[in-house]
């Protein structure tokens, strides 16, 4: 039986956002399986995860009914680790876990070209 067998995760991200892809790669990195549930395109996902969480802030993940509120995928993980719901890896996240998108990334996901201002 797998240490991730006995959990239920809900994590209430975006579909292009740093903060988001560390989320994700922490649950890659563990090799748990969850619900990616897309609040940008869905409205009801939101509503709920503003409901549970009490907040309008992302990512939020809720592990086994306990709401972790606008959190990096570090403190995903470091929670996880705490609450010995996972073991230590020595296998690093695909994508950073700490940040989120760059300036660049916002435009390019909006189609818009960046302005760069030289001082």
């Amino acid at each position: 039986m797998s240490q991730s067998s006995n959990l239920k995760i809900i994590a209430y991200l975006k579909p292009h956002c740093g903060w988001s892809r560390g989320v994700r790669a922490v649950m890659e990195k563990y090799k748990l399986p969850f619900e990616d549930r897309d609040i940008w395109n869905d409205i009801n996902q939101r509503v709920e995860m503003i409901q549970k969480s009490g907040q309008e802030l992302s990512p939020c993940v809720e592990v086994n009914g306990h709401m972790l509120a606008d959190v990096s995928g570090d403190e995903v993980e470091a929670w996880l680790l705490a609450q010995k719901l996972v073991q230590p890896s020595g296998s690093q996240a695909a994508v950073p876990t700490d940040r989120g998108c760059s300036d660049e990334e916002h435009a390019a996901q909006r189609g818009e070209i960046p302005v760069h201002f030289k001082g």
